[in-house]
């Protein structure tokens, strides 16, 4: 018999949490404001998780773009991406809550790319440094799922695409949808669709996209992803 759980969702306001909130599914979610669940505030999770008393938490709340603004505020990065992470975890922790947690896949080196779960970290900049510091936090708890997503809003949005940048780039719509068949798993899995540059996928969708290079520019040239394990649970699911 399929499982049906009540989970609070971080984020909701956020691209990713607006595609959330129109799939169909089973489950009860929650999507709090901020002035209910505010992750810069322990007693703030605290005392929303006990009124609600979730079987998961899906922790999306986070700082990503403008991406300079992680080398420009890194009070706001440290802020939002790592302490409250751990203000999320601490609390799952003491309730012994599901948490699961939407990482990037920037966290890799980026240099060879198809990298797999157990590859080493290191990442370029300081939004994947703020990433993979919340990442740090939720590692320390065994009850929870850290997700290395590479994802994008649909359609592509950008007039211009990189051509020396390879990647796993995957609609939030097709996350969203593979997000519920891996709920009852534990551990590191990475997510995102076939190895290729960013021009090449976003040509898919729009043929007068223009080709630019993101040498010089700071960012990851190829953190793609392996996603053999991400195959394999869903077999088995």
């Amino acid at each position: 018999m399929k499982k049906k759980y009540k989970i609070v969702f971080t984020g909701g306001a956020g691209r990713f949490g607006s595609v959330l909130k129109k799939i169909k599914t089973d489950h009860k979610i929650l999507f709090p404001a901020k002035k209910d669940l505010n992750i810069l505030s322990f007693t703030s999770i605290r005392k929303y998780l006990l009124k609600k008393k979730p079987d998961i938490l899906i922790h999306a709340a986070a700082l990503s773009r403008p991406m300079d603004i992680h080398e420009k505020n890194i009070n706001k990065s440290i802020d939002v991406n790592i302490l409250g992470t751990a203000n999320v975890t601490k609390a799952c922790f003491e309730k012994n809550i599901k948490l699961i947690y939407f990482s990037t896949n920037y966290v890799y080196p980026s240099t060879k790319g198809n990298y797999n779960e157990k590859s080493p970290l290191f990442p370029i900049n300081n939004y994947a440094w703020s990433k993979l510091g919340g990442e740090a936090a939720v590692q320390l708890y065994k009850n929870s799922l850290v997700l290395r997503i590479c994802m994008t809003e649909k359609p592509f949005t950008h007039k211009e695409a990189f051509t020396d940048v390879k990647t796993n780039f995957i609609f939030h719509e097709d996350i969203a949808k593979t997000l519920f068949k891996i709920l009852d798993f534990n551990g590191i899995i990475n997510i995102g669709g076939k190895i290729q540059s960013v021009f090449n996928f976003a040509r898919k969708y729009n043929k007068n996209i223009k080709k630019i290079s993101a040498k010089g520019k700071n960012f990851p040239l190829n953190p793609s992803m392996d996603i053999s394990r991400l195959k394999k649970l869903l077999r088995k699911k």
